[in-house]
């Protein structure tokens, strides 16, 4: 079996749509280890692979929407799932645009597999752009938002 990219593709939607942190496989010469690290919304796949023939396989790189250059830096989902902007549907939002946040603070919940997980900003600034709508289905590594 090779480890093509398509293969490391399905094992990164397999990881991410069941809420995994590893997967490990090993096939005589090859081994693929696939990790994702979950510390507040800090999540990258981490691809090795081995072979004495083979290069090794590049990370797998989810689709981000930045075809335009947008001001401040990007806070992107760690995981696939639906996006919500506020607690409860009778609930304000937790953030909007042109309000100042801090690192550490919710700005926004991403519920993966009926776990509803809340995404705190990795730095302070002010919320620029909000990127995706309350209940839309968000990819791994997609932009929620912009904080300048």
């Amino acid at each position: 079996m090779k480890f093509d990219i398509e293969y490391v593709e399905k094992l990164a939607k397999v990881l991410a749509d069941n809420s995994l942190t590893e997967i490990s496989l090993e096939d005589g010469e090859q081994a693929i280890t696939l990790r994702k690290e979950v510390m507040g919304v800090t999540a990258a796949p981490v691809v090795q692979a081995t072979a004495p023939q083979q290069p090794q396989a590049a990370p797998v790189s989810a689709p981000a929407e930045q075809k335009e250059v947008k001001k401040g830096k990007p806070l992107t989902s760690p995981m696939v799932g639906t996006f919500y902007s506020a607690p409860s549907p009778d609930a304000e939002p937790f953030v909007k645009v042109g309000q100042t946040v801090k690192e550490g603070d919710v700005v926004c919940i991403v519920e993966a597999m009926k776990l509803m997980n809340e995404i705190e900003a990795e730095f302070s600034g002010k919320i620029v752009e909000i990127c995706v709508s309350d209940g839309q289905p968000v990819e791994f590594g997609q932009v929620l938002m912009y904080i300048e």
